[in-house]
């Protein structure tokens, strides 16, 4: 399926309102049966913070058991009701117990002001799953494992190079942040850097001036304005966040001030330190694979490391797009199976 035809016609339109989680992605639940794989929404504090979270667990559930567990960290922008939310009930169905959880200063988790975006609180987010998670009942939390999808592929990475607890780590579309916010998608933008770094510091200025807090990333664009995006991951990008698979609190926007941060940080610094199993899944087609293919060859503390590739897809369709959503839980599968 090429980028014009999604661009097009990006399949169903989720209502959030339809399902009784909020859920937006395809084949969510919406009942809790016994015998099935259930959901279990939760909240849990994480620096003074309430953390909202959903905990799948899979159809032979049992509370004083030992099952494994998988955190799952969703994309830029995104919240648990979307494509995080599909691969945990995946996971759940394989038999693991997994958690994706929303971000801080994100979706329907506190914190104030809103969509702030920093790499320390997102890759805090992570650890704070694992606490949560690994005192859920059933859980052996000698078996935990890590998923991050897009920017969340990104900050477990940063999350799994200090945190032993994770004995194995696997991203989906990794997107490495700080890399693009301070260079551009593919380095694109590398002549505007010390420009962007004025705005966001002047940003952070009014803020603590108490002004008006500024957005990077909030626009309202035509479908013209998508079309004309210079990248398929930005096209594709807002079809399924603003279209196909909006839900509330998800949004492309983030503070300028948190560019502060994200500029001077890099998913990839220190990948050495991981010394557990890391499988990178990535689309053949997307623009965004040159960050897997990168932080792969960057991870010299495991020679248990691959990068998968999903053949003909794009960033964005890892997310809906049956096939290459069956194929990356496939490949997660066995690899979980394997390290787990």
């Amino acid at each position: 399926m090429s980028d014009t035809d999604i661009t097009a016609e990006a399949g169903p339109v989720y209502d959030y309102r339809q399902n009784p989680f909020g859920m937006v992605y395809e084949y969510a639940i919406t009942e809790n049966e016994p015998g099935k794989v259930n959901i279990h929404p939760v909240t849990y504090t994480l620096r003074g913070l309430k953390i909202a979270a959903n905990v799948y667990t899979p159809a032979d559930y049992d509370p004083t058991g030992t099952f494994p567990a998988i955190t799952v960290a969703h994309p830029n922008g995104g919240t648990k009701e979307q494509v995080a939310g599909r691969y945990a009930q995946r996971l759940a169905e394989q038999g693991y117990i997994a958690i994706t959880a929303d971000a801080a200063y994100q979706g329907h988790s506190e914190g104030e002001p809103r969509s702030v975006d920093k790499p320390f609180f997102r890759t805090d987010d992570i650890h704070g799953m694992a606490d949560f998670i690994g005192g859920f009942p059933g859980v052996d939390a000698d078996r935990l494992g890590a998923l991050g999808i897009c920017g969340g592929g990104g900050y477990t990475l940063k999350a799994a190079q200090s945190d032993r607890r994770f004995k194995t780590v696997a991203t989906v579309s990794m997107f490495n942040s700080g890399r693009v916010r301070r260079n551009g998608l593919q380095d694109s933008a590398l002549d505007t850097i010390q420009e962007r770094l004025r705005q966001a510091s002047d940003a952070r200025a009014r803020e603590a001036a108490g002004g008006q807090v500024l957005y990077a990333g909030d626009a309202d664009l035509t479908d013209e304005e998508i079309a004309a995006q210079p990248f398929a991951l930005y096209r594709q990008g807002y079809e399924y966040y603003w279209k196909t698979h909006a839900c509330p609190g998800s949004t492309f926007k983030y503070t300028m001030s948190s560019l502060l941060d994200l500029m001077a940080f890099d998913a990839t610094d220190q990948l050495d330190l991981i010394d557990v199993p890391l499988l990178m899944i990535a689309g053949s087609e997307a623009d965004t694979r040159y960050m897997s293919e990168d932080a792969l060859a960057k991870a010299t503390g495991t020679g248990d490391k691959e990068l998968f590739l999903i053949e003909g897809a794009q960033h964005i369709e890892t997310y809906w797009i049956d096939r290459y959503v069956d194929a990356a839980v496939d490949k997660l599968t066995v690899f979980y199976a394997r390290t787990l």
